[in-house]
């Protein structure tokens, strides 16, 4: 006996499925992702409250021990460093029953690819502008106090004065002195460049041999390679310094320099509108973000442990 037609099938109901939707958000959500891979990223789901408190505790030094004497004991008041969960967005579309009935299959594919990529983008863009406050910015939308110009690493960036310069190996090796001095942890370091230093270190030869080696099963998108033991990132999303429209900002750092606190992880829901004859899909974040060690005085609690360099756009 013939299947008998027509029959609602899983293609034809597909607005009714929120599983696929859903495995399709968080799939074009994670592939998005540049900078949020790079930095440290702590789950909150399912708990409630809208800050969450880390401790910061001081670093200790060692004492020496003298014959028939007691052990020298340390203290410390310690501090700790909050992260508001504050940031909350969505992605909606309403997609009426004629298109649904007329479109290809691919539309829903398409709104799930550009869900992602958006909620992916606006995460991106709340941590590198947490890039302003590397040791001891201002915080604010000014990359000034804390930068340096990408061409030597060791002069200051000035806001409005149009004094950046392209990237270079000298900065490029400060920097990493800096991170040095600063006792930050050799592993876990990242470096974000945007597209205009991408192109720079594609024409120095240095970083198309030894200096520069790609990772041919690097699975965090944007990484180009490793340059001096560094996985290096590549982003559009690179903030631009104020005062400037074509100078933008590269990032270099530990992993513990920034938190990502996910309350609520990338989600998808369908609903049915009747009223309008309509699926109403939606898909939304919830999520805080914070510096952790990106303070300027080195041996404090949090000690500088990322850096800003400005570089043309």
């Amino acid at each position: 006996m013939a299947f008998p037609t027509p029959a609602v099938t899983v293609t034809t109901a597909a607005t009714f499925l929120p599983d696929i939707w859903s495995d399709e958000i968080v799939a074009a959500y994670k592939k998005n992702l540049v900078l949020a891979n790079a930095v440290m990223k702590m789950s909150f789901k399912g708990k409630k409250g809208d800050v969450v408190h880390v401790p910061a505790p001081t670093r200790g030094s060692a004492s020496a021990k003298a014959a028939s004497t007691a052990v020298t004991l340390i203290a410390a008041t310690e501090t700790e460093v909050t992260i508001s969960i504050n940031k909350h967005y969505e992605y909606s579309r309403l997609i009426e029953d004629i298109v649904e009935a007329q479109a290809l299959n691919s539309l829903r594919n398409f709104y799930t690819a550009d869900a992602g990529y958006a909620l992916a983008k606006q995460v991106d863009t709340d941590l590198v502008q947490l890039g302003r406050s590397f040791n001891g910015g201002a915080g604010t939308n000014v990359y000034a106090t804390g930068s340096f110009i990408g061409g030597d690493g060791t002069t200051a960036y000035v806001a409005a004065s149009n004094n950046e310069s392209a990237l270079t190996d000298a900065a490029i090796r400060r920097t990493i002195q800096r991170l040095d001095d600063n006792d930050t942890p050799m592993d876990n370091r990242f470096f974000l460049i945007p597209p205009s230093s991408r192109n720079t270190l594609m024409g120095l030869s240095r970083y198309t041999e030894q200096a520069f080696v790609g990772n041919g099963n690097a699975i965090r998108t944007g990484e180009i390679g490793q340059l001096y033991g560094i996985p290096v990132f590549t982003s559009s999303n690179c903030d631009t310094a104020s005062g400037s429209a074509a100078a933008r900002v590269c990032l270099m750092g530990h992993r513990d320099a920034m938190v990502l606190v996910e309350q609520v992880a990338v989600r998808s829901q369908v609903q049915y509108r009747q009223e309008y004859l309509a699926t109403l899909y939606t898909a939304d974040t919830l999520y805080g973000v914070a510096n952790l060690r990106a303070a300027a005085s080195t041996g404090a609690a949090l000690s500088a442990s990322a850096f800003a360099l400005i570089v043309p756009a």
